[in-house]
This record gives C-alpha cells, sequence and structure tokens, in this order.
C-alpha cells in the first residue's frame, strides 16, 4: 500500500514535470528550444509561487553572513538571466544594473523583476534560431555553444529553485504546491 503511495506520487510529479514540457507553443518554437522552454516554464512557476509565499519579513533573511538572501537569490535569478542572455547576442534593457540584486528588496518589487527576467530570458531563446544553437561563444574562458548557454541558463533556474526552496523550509514555509499535493490529513473519523 505504502509503495503504490510513493509511486503514485512519482508518477504524479513526473507528469508534472513532464506536461508543460510538451506544453510549450509549439507554433513558435519546436525541437530542443521547445523543451527547454517547457521545463524552464515548469521551474519559473514553481519559484515565483514560491517567492510569493515567502513572508515579506523573511525577504532579508540569509543563513550566514556574506550568503545572499532570500531577495538577493531571486534578483540574482533576474539579473542573470539578462547576463546568461548576452551570451546568445541579446542585449539588457536599459536600468539593469549587478547592484539590483542588493538594492531591490521589496517583495513585490523582487517578484516583478524575477518574472521580467525569466520573460526576457524565455523571450530570448524563442528568438534563438535554431540554426544559430551550435554558434560557439567563450563563456568564462571555455568554448560553449550557444545550445550550451540555453542549458546553463535552465540549469541556473533550477539550481536557485533548489535553493530556494530550503531557504523556504528553514524558515517554516512549505512550498505551494506540496502542499497542494499533500493528501488530505483525515478528521474525526472520516
Amino acid at each position: 500500500m505504502k509503495t503504490s503511495r510513493v509511486l503514485a506520487s512519482v508518477l504524479i510529479a513526473a507528469a508534472a514535470v513532464v506536461a508543460p514540457l510538451r506544453a510549450a507553443d509549439a507554433a513558435a518554437v519546436t525541437g530542443f528550444r521547445a523543451d527547454v522552454i517547457g521545463n524552464m516554464d515548469y521551474a519559473a512557476n514553481e519559484l515565483t509561487k514560491l517567492a510569493d509565499a515567502v513572508p515579506a519579513e523573511k525577504y532579508s533573511w540569509r543563513p550566514a553572513p556574506g550568503v545572499r538572501s532570500i531577495s538577493e537569490v531571486y534578483m540574482h535569478v533576474a539579473l542573470a538571466d539578462y547576463y546568461l542572455c548576452s551570451f546568445l547576442g541579446a542585449k539588457a534593457p536599459e536600468g539593469i544594473s549587478r547592484e539590483m540584486e542588493k538594492s531591490v528588496t521589496d517583495k513585490a518589487q523582487v517578484i516583478a523583476e524575477l518574472k521580467k527576467g525569466i520573460a526576457y530570458a524565455r523571450s530570448v531563446i524563442e528568438k534563438t534560431p535554431d540554426s544559430d544553437l551550435d554558434t560557439m561563444v567563450k563563456f568564462f574562458g571555455r568554448d560553449l555553444s550557444k545550445r550550451a548557454m540555453i542549458l546553463v541558463l535552465m540549469g541556473h533556474l533550477h539550481e536557485h529553485l533548489g535553493q530556494s526552496i530550503a531557504y523556504a523550509r528553514t524558515n517554516g514555509v512549505v512550498p505551494p504546491w506540496s502542499e497542494e499535493s499533500a493528501p488530505a490529513k483525515k478528521t474525526g473519523g472520516k
């Protein structure tokens, strides 16, 4: 019985990841980029739900001195989306600066910037032609294809989703999707 519940949970979780991968707008983007966008949409949705669930007073919390606070992590994701997209040939919008990681701390503004950064990265990936995916770029002294840079973008989003889950749970915040999928508690003999 317990094994079947665990298996069912795993299958539900897998379906939650795979469904968005197939949900990418096939008319606009296909193949590799559609798969990545679907995957990024899934992670971005979880990250923004989590950012919304964390109380504003916790945005300044950091696990140790010198480590990014909750707001700094979300702003880092947003700013990195602009920076990493520069390797795909895109130019960041006016007004985007590295200092925003520390200067933007208001929860509503942080979430707005996070959503803008993610939307920007998604748009850049959508507009990167398949014919450019094998074009090589220099990234921290390494030669990487633009395809690999897109994977770096996707991996970066997932990396900080995991970090944000740990930050949230440390602060007593249960990720919203965990609460949504938790089995109903039995009460009063029912």
